[in-house]
């Protein structure tokens, strides 16, 4: 029989319970997955950044406010709750800045579409993004 004679395989619908939990995902999935939760982080939480840009900028008492926000807490909101928010939006920053960037030489240059630049871009980007967190999240929770 040739090749072109041959029976073709057959997909059948996958089990989601059964299949996907045994798929493995590689870095670039995880990158773009990653990539769209973190745009998604980032526009609702969006009002919370604007309320902190506004209210660190507008006065030294509106500053003091700020500051103690994140010492003592917010209302009901325990300080150490905020950090950890805002820690998620410094992620959600730098994730999607450096996928991004990621994303735009692969649509720019032909040589970045291959399986070998995905994969050490994927976890470039991986590695990047959560070394400046822990970096950024270091200062945030007062460490330095």
């Amino acid at each position: 029989m040739t090749q072109l004679a041959k029976k073709r395989p057959e997909f059948r619908n996958i089990n989601a319970f059964k299949d996907l939990t045994t798929y493995r995902m590689t870095a670039a999935a995880w990158v773009s997955i990653l990539h769209r939760a973190s745009g998604a982080v980032l526009f609702l939480l969006l009002p919370l950044v604007l309320w902190l840009f506004d209210t660190s900028v507008s006065s030294e008492i509106s500053f003091g406010r700020f500051k103690a926000a994140f010492e003592t807490g917010l209302g009901f909101v325990p300080g150490w709750l905020l950090k950890l928010v805002v820690l998620g939006i410094i992620w959600g920053y730098l994730h999607h800045m450096i996928a991004g960037i990621r994303h735009l030489w692969m649509d720019i240059s032909h040589d970045a579409v291959t399986k070998q630049f995905g994969r050490t871009s994927a976890k470039f980007t991986l590695a990047v993004s959560l070394s400046l967190t822990v970096v950024l999240g270091a200062k945030l929770f007062g460490l330095y």
